[in-house]
Order: C-alpha cells, then sequence, then structure tokens
C-alpha cells in the first residue's frame, strides 16, 4: 500500500451528476474537517467552455443543495482557492498535453473517472502518452466496469496498459458507508457473532436493495444494463461477500479482498435447469408510489422493453461455511419504501422449555442491518414480557440496537457522504474497500452465468404494479423454501 499523500485530485466529466453531486460536496466536507493538506488541488475537466469563476459558483450551488446547514464561509474561501476548471476533450493527445499544463508538477495525482465506461480507455491511453500516468498516480473507476465478463476484461486491460493494479481504484460507493464498515467492525472485533456466523446456527439470509423512484431520464443507460447488470453485479455481491466472507489475517487491502474472491469463487452456478425456480425477473408497470401515480417503465422508455427493473435470486455458496445457508437477494426500482437491509435470519432454539401461549411467543432470532435511509443494526431477542399472566411466563421480541444516528448525534453530527471515506483512502493510496481486477472479473462470470440461463429458459420480466414488492413470483421463490421476506 503506498504511504505517498496525493496532492492533487483530477474529476474527469466535473460538470456531470455525480461530481456535482457526490465528489464536489465530499471533497468539501473532507476539507472543512481538515482532512486535506494545505498544498491540495482540485482540478475538474470536462468539455464544456467554463471560466474558472462560473464552475466555483456552480460548485458552490451544489454543495449549498447538499450541506444540512450553512456553508462555513471561511471553509468555503480555503476551499474555493483550491478548485481549478479547464475545458478539454481528455481523450485526445491534445487535451491530455493541455491538462498537463494545469497538473503542473503535482507529485502524485489521482485522476477520478466520473465520465461512461466506454471513455476509460481512451482517457488512461491519453494520460500514459502525456506522461502523467507517473509512479505515483492513481486512477478512479466508477462501476459499471463493463456490462460482462468480456467487456469487463477489455476496459481492465485498457486501464492496465497504463496503471498499475495497486494504483487502480475502482469504486462500488456502498463500500464507503458507515454501516457497511461496521459490518467488518461487528463480525471481526467482537467474539460473539463469529462463532455463530456459519451454516449451524443461521439459517438464511436476506439482502434487500428497495428504490422508491424509476428509471426516468436515465433509460437510455438502465435499458442496456437492467438491475441484474446495475445493481447485483457490484452491491449486492460485495455486500453478500462482506457478510459471507471467511475472517481476513489483517486489514491489509489483499487480506480483504482475498476473503471476498474466495466467496465469489464459491457462488453456486444458476443453470437453465435452476434459473425458473432460482430467479424472479419483473418490470414495473403504472401504480402508485407515495401516494403519488407512477407511470411504467415502458412509458418512462417510450417503447416495449425486455430489460428487468427488478431481480429476486436464491443464492447458494458451496463451502463448509455456508452448505445448506440459502441467500435471498431482491433489488428492484418502483417499490413501495427506499431500503437497503442486511437480514441475518438464526435458527430457533432446538427445543423450548416453554408451554402454553408462550411458546408462540418464541421466535428465532435475526441480526438486522440496515444501511439506508437510517443506518441501524438491529439484533432481535427474546425477552419476557412484563407484567402478570395466568398461563405463566409470557414472551416477546425486542431490539438490542446500534443506531449511528442515536449515538453519535449532536448539533454537529451530521450523515457523511459514502464518497468522503472512498476519497480519503485514496489520497491515502489505501485500497482495502476497493474491488480489485480479479473480484470484478469473478462476480461478471456469475452474473453472465444468470443472464445467460434466462436467454436460454426463455425467462421475460414479469409485470408488476409501481408501488408493490415486485412480481408474485418474488413471493413463490422464497416461500418454496418455507421462508418469508423480511418486510
Amino acid at each position: 500500500m503506498s504511504q505517498t499523500l496525493a496532492d492533487l485530485i483530477v474529476i474527469f466529466g466535473g460538470t456531470g451528476d455525480l461530481a456535482q453531486r457526490m465528489l464536489f460536496p465530499s471533497l468539501y466536507f473532507l476539507d472543512a474537517d481538515g482532512f486535506l493538506a494545505p498544498e491540495f488541488r482540485i482540478v475538474a475537466a470536462a468539455r464544456a467552455e467554463l471560466s474558472r469563476e462560473a464552475f466555483t459558483a456552480q460548485v458552490r450551488e451544489a454543495i449549498d443543495r447538499r450541506a444540512e446547514v450553512p456553508l462555513d464561509e471561511a471553509v468555503w474561501t480555503r476551499f474555493a482557492a483550491r478548485l481549478d476548471y479547464v475545458g478539454v476533450d481528455a481523450t485526445t493527445a491534445a487535451g491530455a498535453e493541455t491538462l498537463k499544463t494545469v497538473v503542473g508538477a503535482a507529485k502524485a495525482p489521482i485522476f477520478f473517472l466520473a465520465v461512461s465506461p466506454s471513455l476509460y480507455g481512451r482517457i488512461c491511453r491519453a494520460l500514459g502518452g502525456s506522461g502523467l500516468a507517473g509512479p505515483h498516480s492513481r486512477i478512479v473507476l466508477e462501476k459499471p466496469i463493463g456490462r460482462d465478463l468480456h467487456s469487463s476484461r477489455a476496459i481492465n486491460d485498457a486501464v492496465g496498459d497504463v496503471f498499475r493494479e495497486d494504483r487502480v481504484f475502482r469504486i462500488d460507493h456502498y463500500l464507503g458507508k458507515e454501516t457497511v464498515q461496521n459490518l467488518i467492525a461487528l463480525r471481526f472485533a467482537n467474539t460473539l457473532f463469529e462463532p455463530l456466523w456459519n451454516n449451524l446456527t443461521i439459517d438464511h439470509v436476506q439482502i434487500t436493495v428497495a428504490e422508491t423512484e424509476g428509471v426516468g431520464e436515465r433509460w437510455p443507460y438502465y435499458d442496456e444494463y437492467g438491475a441484474l447488470r446495475d445493481m447485483v453485479q457490484n452491491h449486492m455481491l460485495q455486500l453478500l461477500c462482506l457478510v459471507a466472507m471467511e475472517p481476513p489475517a489483517d486489514m491489509e487491502p489483499d487480506s480483504v479482498r482475498n476473503e471476498k474472491v474466495k466467496v465469489l469463487r464459491s457462488l453456486r452456478p444458476i443453470t437453465r435447469g435452476e434459473v425458473q425456480a432460482s430467479s424472479v425477473r419483473g418490470q414495473y408497470t403504472p401504480g402508485v408510489v407515495g401516494g403519488k401515480p407512477a407511470a411504467g417503465y415502458e412509458a418512462e422508455r417510450g417503447q416495449v422493453s425486455a430489460t428487468e427493473t427488478f431481480v429476486a435470486l436464491r443464492v447458494d455458496i458451496d463451502n463448509w461455511r455456508w452448505a445448506g445457508v440459502p441467500f435471498f437477494l431482491r433489488t428492484g426500482k418502483r417499490l413501495p419504501e427506499r431500503r437497503t437491509q442486511i437480514a441475518i435470519q438464526f435458527k430457533g432454539v432446538p427445543h423450548s422449555i416453554f408451554g402454553g401461549a408462550a411458546r408462540a411467543d418464541l421466535v428465532a432470532n435475526r441480526l438486522v442491518i440496515d444501511l439506508q435511509p437510517d443506518e441501524d443494526i438491529a439484533l432481535t431477542l427474546m425477552n419476557k414480557a412484563p407484567g402478570l399472566s395466568q398461563g405463566g411466563m409470557r414472551l416477546q421480541a425486542l431490539p438490542l440496537s446500534l443506531s449511528l444516528l442515536k449515538a453519535y448525534s449532536g448539533p454537529n453530527a451530521r450523515r457523511r457522504i459514502a464518497y468522503e471515506r472512498l476519497i480519503l483512502d485514496v489520497i491515502h493510496g489505501n485500497s482495502t474497500l476497493f474491488v480489485r481486477r480479479d473480484e470484478v472479473e469473478q462476480a461478471w462470470s456469475w452474473i453472465d452465468g444468470v443472464a445467460d440461463a434466462w436467454a436460454e429458459a426463455g425467462m421475460i420480466p414479469k409485470p408488476y404494479a409501481a408501488g408493490s414488492w415486485g412480481p408474485s413470483g418474488a413471493f413463490a421463490l422464497i416461500e418454496r423454501s418455507e421462508r418469508a421476506w423480511s418486510d
């Protein structure tokens, strides 16, 4: 892991949505908290012709929208002095030479590609040809890195021709969330859970990523990828890996990522013969979300489409720790609520000593990790219900909560943007929370198998009304094993 601190970040696509909504606010908050060195500079690169003053005003407006409190003028003055803008086509040699004059004498620049993955290779070649890709330079890649294994390898090859693997930082912003990192602490900093974290005590695991919004104007991108490639390949498989991986030897980047790759290699392929029973595809139709009418996907797109906006999967991990424990994954657009959640369902007690009504009260323990909208970890335990009863002891389930909002509340408390953690790690050269090339390609290999099985079986998306929890088949998927979704 490099110990050289970055002294500059160049954000390609600096006028785009990701940069304005996430990256510049994250950098401002890092500056406000004292994490940026005095000499650290921020350069935005895009094709639009903008003056530095106009760009700075644009950034101020973006940070104002994101900040929960008015901007600190002293911090803003310091931050604004770091900003620069260059209008350039970064895919060309001439553009890279122009950029070189702005980068100047920076020894360890970060190049953040907040642009279409189709441009990654061309920008990297231009950076290499101009000499900007020096020994301490770092490149940050946003997902999706390809649409399948073949295209992913092509992008990784093009980037790898210019940047060594230890200089490549592939972002999955879910890994920057506090609660996701807290999952690592929960598992490996406590003796309580790890002895129970296996098929002897865990019945099944559920991972849900639900969104209330539709695809809207993003349909040109979404129609090419769909829910399987947009959400399952990266976010959901990364969450699955953190739940299922073996304890790493330490927190060094490769120690953690080696264990995640082992999980991906242990995923049981979903073949044509099993795909009908192990997966569900859906596409939202008109309905009601949040009390307001919502259009169907095809109406938003403007024509008929076979793209799925909902996926539910039963995933099995073929290793000693997880043999026989199903992982149920579901994600979709236009669902009833916005929720990202991991639910670890433990098995019930082997024998109940409680009789009468208490026997019916008894439920198995469940660990629920909420990532959004609220960050919380809650363990449901059985407790004696207070008061008297004629039928003997009564029981009730009560949660033990590790709510980050409650634990770290106060006048100065705020919910951090996941990119703050990730950008800070890139500055310090720490790649632990980033995805290695073999992780990306192993995930694509498994996802390609699911997509191929869909095609071979002729599975088309089933309709579901906007505002519902997906097609009826999603409920049948889990109910076949006599389980139910955690709603």
